[in-house]
């Protein structure tokens, strides 16, 4: 509520001021077919912007006047411009590191994924780790997964502890296993599983809690190494029309962010996220709601119930079809203190995002989340399902009807969809991101990417949301084709979904007087071009802030 009467007062106060005196904008841009994502006023021709905030939306005339000598005008020639992208859900700071390591996402045998590994490793300094990677053996065929033999002869000084592109298991080489004292003799650990031979001598292949093993050794980065991440990201960020992010493992990265913003080389909103177990620590300081900039804000706290499909850790009620004796691994904390951890969280006024992938899990927090109302009475919550992956019918209704927003990652649809079906069956298929009954049964979708699990292009996104055709095109008409939804609403999810998923709706999300100046020039016009081709789109301009941080070609 405070958020709209700020509003309205500036927009009072601009109105005031502009019919009493000349008043010129920094930024107008014309000529523009744009799509506001705003129901009061869903298009327009022309913005103008001063300072950080839109004053004016509307027809070229309608912001002629607000045309002065020191303002910067932007012909659109007629391109799509719409609202900064929003990313729901990314790993920023592993994203940046991403882009300056091994990139194994798209090797499509194993050959290639070992020479790659390899040609990497010859550019490196003796005992450097080499991290990062995004592997996914599900391109290779067989799909099986690899091992610490495949690549010790190529890293023979090097630790290696690659990461399948879903972050819930890494491969690590027979030198970080040493460093890290993993031998035949090391127990699993709760909530995860080392991958053996026959003989029980660990692969290299590590699942959720038991990375952990490796992860120890791995030598922290510095502050300037932090720094370079966060930089790279951002001007990646700002070449794909994201504008805000939110970050689900900042945890004590903030401090990163925020000298970056004080360089004032910061591109990207971020919204941040520390570990739920974090709650005592964040309750102790008196903190009771997000706080900070326009730039740089916390206030969400992150958990984990499963793992993912991928790696078969997501947690079913029914076993995986590939692997009868496993219906997923539940971390260790699901079924002792986290339903606790949730409802302390909550008295103390801070949100709650739980990861959820496979069907039991995610019923499991709509049950923790539906105990709020009774436990510390009724709230604008906004408690969050990251993933949400795959539902039975019944919990669909859930999300409207509790109020859970579901932030999910619409790339992931096109990805799985070449192979899930290996893993599940035809009924769970059908609650496989469930997009459309989802919105129809009135809950609130906030898209994003889970980068660098998954490209951090929203074009992408979009595209997949809208055709639901899979990565290897044999599904044209779409993998679970009841589920598309429409340009506008996938946009809608890419923009006021996810700002509403951040309490922020009412500040981003839609170009409108009053709200920041952050929108996004397109190569074409998404919403009425072949949906096939929408993944061919580009991103020709970025503003955040009423400053252009991107052009492009």
């Amino acid at each position: 509520m405070k958020k709209i009467i700020a509003i309205s007062l500036f927009c009072a106060f601009f109105n005031s001021l502009a019919a009493t005196q000349s008043l010129h904008a920094d930024l107008v841009v014309t000529n523009a077919n744009i799509q506001t994502i705003d129901s009061k006023r869903p298009t327009a021709q022309s913005l103008a912007v001063i300072g950080d905030r839109i004053v004016a939306v509307g027809s070229d005339a309608d912001t002629k006047s607000l045309i002065g000598p020191n303002t910067r005008v932007i012909d659109a020639k007629g391109r799509l411009v719409v609202p900064g992208f929003n990313d729901a859900h990314v790993h920023y700071m592993e994203t940046g590191m991403q882009l300056s390591s091994v990139d194994l996402r798209d090797a499509k045998t194993p050959k290639e994924f070992v020479e790659r590994i390899k040609a990497f490793a010859a550019k490196q300094p003796r005992g450097r780790w080499i991290l990062g990677g995004q592997w996914d053996h599900e391109n290779w065929t067989p799909n099986a997964l690899p091992t610490a033999a495949m690549i010790d002869a190529a890293t023979p000084d090097n630790p290696v502890f690659v990461n399948r592109l879903d972050g819930h298991m890494a491969l690590a080489n027979s030198l970080a296993m040493k460093l890290a004292g993993v031998n035949k003799d090391t127990k699993d650990i709760e909530g995860g599983l080392i991958v053996r031979t026959a003989a029980g001598e660990p692969t290299g292949i590590f699942k959720d809690t038991a990375m952990g093993y490796i992860e120890k050794m791995v030598p922290d980065a510095t502050f300037s190494d932090k720094l370079e991440y966060a930089l790279a990201m951002s001007e990646y960020a700002a070449s794909l029309g994201v504008t805000s992010v939110q970050d689900m493992s900042a945890g004590t990265e903030i401090g990163v962010y925020q000298e970056l913003e004080r360089q004032g080389k910061l591109k990207t909103r971020i919204y941040g996220c520390s570990p739920l177990s974090d709650y005592k620590r964040w309750t102790s300081t008196g903190v009771r709601a997000a706080f900070g900039s326009a730039m740089v804000r916390v206030g969400c706290l992150k958990g984990y119930t499963d793992g993912s499909l991928g790696s078969t850790t997501a947690w079913f009620f029914e076993p995986y079809l590939d692997d009868a004796k496993t219906s997923g691994l539940p971390r260790a904390d699901v079924l002792t203190t986290m339903k606790d951890n949730i409802i302390a969280a909550d008295k103390a006024g801070l949100q709650v995002n739980i990861h959820a992938i496979g069907d039991r899990a995610n019923a499991t927090i709509l049950d923790y989340y539906g105990s709020l109302d009774t436990a510390n009475g009724p709230r604008d919550r906004r408690f969050r399902i990251e993933h949400a992956q795959h539902l039975r019918q019944e919990d669909i209704k859930r999300f409207g009807a509790q109020k859970v927003v579901a932030s999910m990652q619409p790339f992931h649809v096109i990805d799985d969809g070449r192979w899930a079906w290996k893993r599940l069956d035809e009924k769970r298929i059908k609650g496989t991101y469930a997009f459309r009954t989802l919105l129809d049964s009135g809950g609130v979708l906030a898209f994003g990417s889970d980068s660098p699990v998954a490209p951090l292009n929203p074009l992408w996104g979009v595209y997949a949301a809208v055709t639901r055709r899979t990565l290897d095109d044999k599904n044209p008409n779409g993998w679970v084709p009841e589920q598309k939804i429409s340009v506008l609403e996938t946009v809608r999810a890419f923009t006021w979904g996810s700002a509403y998923a951040e309490f922020q709706e009412n500040l981003k999300g839609t170009i409108a007087p009053g709200n920041l100046a952050d929108f996004v020039m397109i190569s074409d016009n998404i919403f009425t071009i072949d949906a096939v081709k929408i993944r061919d789109a580009r991103v020709l301009m970025t503003v955040v802030n009423g400053k252009v941080v991107f052009e492009g070609k």
